[in-house]
């Protein structure tokens, strides 16, 4: 392997790969929290905690994307991958949080991430594939 494939795989990996790690293990950290802070308002404290849900899996269906993608414009296979992992994951999340104390794993949360994910992973679409459709005329 030469040097400069070498410094390819390190960007890549640092690049791509890392922040994705680094976020699915933030979202592992926070569902084992026993408890999370809570506002004054429940109604707000829920809309809170479901936004935040929303976005987190968002996040994480654009980091999949990405790690995938690798930059490169093909986006259907990618956005496919990303969109079934970062699903499975929403529902690994929750099935952990049956196993931490004061938590608990509910289906509707699988349900509000798979909308972040696919509200992502469709703004994604609709940004990239416009540019490929310009690329091949």
């Amino acid at each position: 392997m030469s040097l400069l494939h070498a410094r390819l795989c390190l960007r890549r990996l640092f690049c791509y790969w890392l922040p994705l790690i680094l976020w699915m293990a933030l979202i592992f950290a926070l569902s084992a929290q026993p408890t999370l802070p809570e506002l004054d308002e429940p109604w707000l404290d829920v809309l809170l905690k479901k936004t935040a849900h929303f976005l987190e899996y968002a996040i994480l269906a654009f980091l999949w994307w990405r790690a995938l993608s690798g930059g490169n414009q093909s986006t259907v296979r990618p956005l496919i991958i990303a969109g079934l992992v970062s699903v499975l994951y929403a529902a690994s999340d929750e099935y952990h949080q049956t196993f931490v104390t004061g938590r608990h794993g509910w289906p509707g949360d699988v349900g509000i991430d798979s909308a972040g994910v696919l509200v992502m992973l469709g703004f994604i679409r609709w940004q990239v594939e416009p540019r490929n459709v310009k690329r091949e005329t």
